[in-house]
């Protein structure tokens, strides 16, 4: 479990774990597994994103983390509808970190799902929510994490306005991401970030850029997890 000293990041280097052991398997599959515990929580989730080009109309982005959760089961990290529809690819753990963007006008929780598929599992996975478009549900939206003395701290369900669920084919893990006001406000209408980014796009979800947010969050970490875990495949067994 993580340790106090990592809420809110104190801990630099830290890992997620009391085991520091890396996984020095060759297979991307099984170095992920490993990733959740073996890799520091500085690298799966950097104190500062930086996204170049990731705002609306091509704005740099810079986003700072204020919170980091301990790891948990994706029970009591995801609403039931959610676990329920991973369910066929299992659930080895949930990792999810908070940030802010420069302004903190925004706030977006992101989660990393380890699961215990093989790639066909991850395959079907990803085919179901494309054909069935199930990363635009609102009743599949991600949980938010909002530790009381943070930013974030009013950043609830009734908070949600934008977010991504993204099941990936190379590793067993499912990146998720979820974006709304720093203020407190309630959304009546969230808005998935793929619509919410759209060409057009009017809503005040998307006027705000918190479509932006949550896919840029999401992209970062995702980015930094696939090369924490070829370091991992590339380390003598």
């Amino acid at each position: 479990m993580l340790g106090l000293g990592l809420i809110g990041g104190a801990v630099t280097g830290a890992w997620l774990t009391g085991d520091s052991s890396a996984g020095t398997a060759r297979s991307p599959y099984t170095a992920a597994r490993d990733a959740w515990h073996g890799v520091p929580v500085d690298t799966l989730f950097p104190r500062t994103l930086k996204g170049r080009g990731a705002g609306p109309g091509g704005t740099h982005r810079t986003w700072t983390r204020v919170a980091v959760a301990a790891d948990s089961t994706c029970k009591d990290g995801l609403d039931p509808l959610l676990l329920t529809t991973l369910r066929p690819v299992g659930c080895e753990r949930l990792l999810r970190a908070t940030y802010t963007d420069a302004t903190r006008s925004a706030v977006t929780t992101v989660g990393l799902v380890f699961t215990e598929a093989d790639a066909s599992g991850m395959q079907a996975l990803r085919t179901r929510f494309t054909e069935q478009k199930l990363g635009a549900r609102k009743d599949l939206m991600p949980r938010t994490y909002a530790p009381e003395g943070t930013s974030a701290a009013s950043f609830g369900d009734e908070q949600r306005a934008s977010w991504t669920v993204n099941p990936l084919t190379e590793i067993p893990v499912v990146v998720l991401a979820v974006s709304g006001f720093a203020d407190g406000r309630a959304v009546a209408e969230p808005q998935p970030a793929a619509d919410a980014m759209a060409s057009g796009a009017e809503t005040a979800v998307a006027q705000a850029g918190l479509g932006h947010e949550a896919k840029g969050v999401a992209d970062r970490v995702e980015r930094g997890l696939r090369a924490a875990v070829a370091d991992l495949t590339e380390q003598p067994g």
